[in-house]
């Protein structure tokens, strides 16, 4: 016949079809740390399929990215704008590892901050922190009204613009630049970044909510587990043992003519 469909004779279902098994009895509940940058260090937790054969549970989770809003990590409810990206770079036991990957404002309130009759100036950089981390920051500024003012609007010209680009340009490399990847996350908690540039600028046009509005990780250093359990303080886990302190070790008192005993066999 014309237009008959032959692949759906083709497959004749037996009687002994597969059995349904619910896919949830083959998953593992994982806990999710936050670094110890944040008050709140239990984030929340995160399902993955169970280790079998070659396929290893670590695996499928290395690598996730968890959006958590600040107010949550730090028990402030004046942050609820801001959020933070997590990324799992380690498991132990049933913990994940995570380290920072990202920041960004809600889209209501950058929706709240854009109003008419002033001007919105933005502005971006890729800079290197101290540690191998390159990030791409975005910053946003709005030109203030002064306090006597009876004019309606408060547009800045094309050169002020310019110069207050290339003000917060230079703050924000200069800020992340020196720094490392830990102290930059507490720059980016309380904005201080965006308070530098809003004083700063004060003399080229008054701003007013100016803020760090995002921050991508484009590239990270070789992974380093030390780094990492260094991030975390405690590392969240028994596996990381108590005397642990990153690259550095633990110094040993001997006596002065002290000569390791030899061993009868290894």
């Amino acid at each position: 016949a014309v237009g008959k469909n032959k692949r759906l004779s083709k497959g004749k279902k037996g009687k002994g079809s597969k059995k349904l098994v619910d896919p949830f009895t083959k998953k593992d509940w994982y806990d999710i740390k936050a670094p110890s940058i944040f008050h709140v260090r239990n984030v929340g937790k995160t399902l993955v399929n169970r280790t079998a054969g070659t396929k290893l549970a670590s695996d499928g989770l290395k690598g996730r990215v968890f959006e958590i809003s600040l107010a949550d990590l730090n028990k402030d409810d004046d942050q609820t704008f801001r959020k933070i990206r997590l990324r799992v770079d380690d498991v132990q036991g049933k913990n994940c590892l995570t380290n920072f990957h990202g920041m960004d404002l809600t889209r209501d309130k950058l929706c709240s901050m854009v109003k008419k009759w002033q001007t919105l100036i933005e502005a971006h950089v890729d800079v290197k922190t101290t540690d191998g981390y390159l990030l791409r920051v975005f910053s946003i500024g709005f030109t203030k009204k002064r306090n006597n003012q009876v004019k309606k609007t408060c547009y800045a010209k094309h050169t002020q613009v310019k110069a207050i680009r290339k003000k917060m340009v230079e703050l924000i490399t200069r800020e992340v630049g020196a720094n490392d990847m830990k102290e930059v996350v507490n720059k980016l908690i309380p904005d201080s970044i965006g308070k530098d540039i809003e004083k700063a600028c004060q003399g080229i046009y008054p701003l007013h909510d100016v803020f760090i509005r995002k921050v991508k990780v484009l590239k990270r250093p070789k992974f380093d587990v030390g780094k990492l359990m260094e991030l975390h303080g405690d590392g969240g886990s028994t596996t990381a043992g108590k005397g642990f302190s990153g690259e550095t070790g633990e110094k040993v008192d001997r006596p002065e003519g002290y000569e390791p005993p030899v061993m009868e066999a290894v």
